[in-house]
């Protein structure tokens, strides 16, 4: 009997911008991330000054997900998580998350923002799960279709990371 594939997250290189780009250009079709946007936000995520904190979950070769933060001072901003289409509802968004909360504490962030398209209410779900709470609105943040963000806020990211297991 063949062991199953275990999911294992690791800091996001620029060799994985490819199989990063896959996966952005499936699930957001309309509003991907480009391949210079990617390598900017790398060049911020190593060193001593680093303000970037970028991971991929892979299965084997295949990456299955991937998120990413910026910190400035006390605040950090979630840039992107996404999960492949398959693993969606796996519990490996709250995987991701949490790794991203745990790079808001080490950056000592006191507080920690993100959008997410106000008709996305699985992702909605997940966010208050770990304690964000919906502060405001950008109307039309997301570009084409004219769609509404949510803006939501999570203070004191070190007491919120919870829910790290995924469902196996």
């Amino acid at each position: 009997m063949t062991e199953p594939v275990k999911t294992a997250l690791r800091e996001m290189r620029w060799w994985d911008i490819d199989a990063v780009l896959e996966l952005e250009k499936d699930l957001f079709p309309e509003d991907a991330w480009s391949r210079g946007m990617f390598w900017s936000e790398l060049a911020h995520a190593r060193g001593a000054e680093a303000t970037r904190r970028y991971v991929v979950a892979a299965e084997g070769e295949r990456l299955v997900g991937y998120a990413g933060l910026a910190a400035q001072g006390e605040l950090g901003d979630i840039q992107t998580i996404a999960v492949a289409r398959d693993h969606q509802g796996t519990g490996l968004g709250a995987l991701l998350l949490t790794e991203l909360l745990r790079a808001a504490t080490a950056f000592e962030c006191a507080e920690v923002m993100l959008e997410c398209r106000v008709d996305n209410v699985r992702a909605q779900k997940l966010y208050e799960r770990f304690g964000f709470e919906p502060i405001g609105f950008r109307r039309g943040y997301y570009q084409p279709g004219n769609v509404d963000a949510l803006v939501m806020r999570l203070t004191d990211p070190s007491h919120s990371v919870r829910g790290t297991e995924i469902n196996g």
